[in-house]
């Protein structure tokens, strides 16, 4: 059986009009300290999007989404935050924030590959 490391993750939500609260799933964080690992998908769906606010454009909320992925891999293009050590992009990323961009809380679990995690909840939770 191949060994288990305990990982995190939160959902990535886009929050077309915060005061509604309501929002979409448009990706997910995966991080797994023990494997040196943080990464995130982001899949956005513009029908959903517009079922919420028809005003957005789907191009400008995907361009906001494509620098968490880019801040996981510490690409110093994605600005100061993506030079922090790993555990710390992952807690900045995740922290509360009343913007159109959030995540839900964290969440533990344990995988045996954090690769396959982080595919398996964006079916779950995103798709």
């Amino acid at each position: 059986m191949p060994e288990l490391s305990s990982f995190d993750y939160a959902v990535i939500r886009v929050v077309p009009r915060v005061e509604r609260e309501e929002f979409i799933n448009a990706g997910v964080i995966v991080s797994c300290p023990s494997k040196k690992f943080l990464r995130a998908l982001i899949e956005l769906n513009p029908q959903r999007l517009a079922a919420l606010d028809a005003t957005l454009s789907p191009d400008i909320i995907k361009s906001y989404l494509d620098t968490i992925p880019a801040i996981c891999a510490g690409d110093e293009e994605a600005g100061l935050i993506a030079r922090l050590p790993q555990r710390a992009r992952f807690h900045w990323l995740v922290a509360p924030r009343s913007t159109i961009i959030q995540t839900s809380p964290a969440h533990t679990g344990l995988c045996a590959d954090p690769e396959e995690e982080l595919h398996k909840l964006l079916e779950k939770m995103v798709r």
